[in-house]
């Protein structure tokens, strides 16, 4: 993820609607958390590039649910497709600086 990406004015409002779906384990947004990785629009269909900051995440389900869900709300989206991928893999450098603080605050380095 990078600002350009979240930037780009066909995706922006959906990468703004993500910024509603929390990590289950920390207190930050997936986009803050650098799961996100990039939302393509097609028609009236989302498809959304991810990754998880460990193959054993156990809440995977439930991000990818809150994700469609979230993203279903918009009232021109049918239908979310999520990419789960692991290349590039996660790292801390993929937190955005909101998260970055986030986690300081809650006591938890990046």
């Amino acid at each position: 993820m990078n600002e350009a990406t979240m930037n780009d004015v066909p995706t922006k409002k959906y990468w703004d609607a993500l910024k509603e779906v929390m990590d289950p384990e920390f207190p930050i947004s997936v986009v803050d958390m650098g799961l996100i990785y990039e939302i393509t629009k097609k028609d009236n269909n989302l498809e959304v590039l991810m990754t998880y900051t460990s193959t054993g995440c156990a809440c995977m389900q439930w991000i990818e649910s809150d994700i469609k869900g979230r993203l279903l709300k918009e009232e021109e989206i049918d239908e979310v497709d999520i990419q789960v991928v692991w290349d590039p893999p996660w790292t801390v450098n993929n937190l955005s600086e909101e998260g970055k603080k986030k986690l300081k605050h809650w006591g938890v380095s990046s």
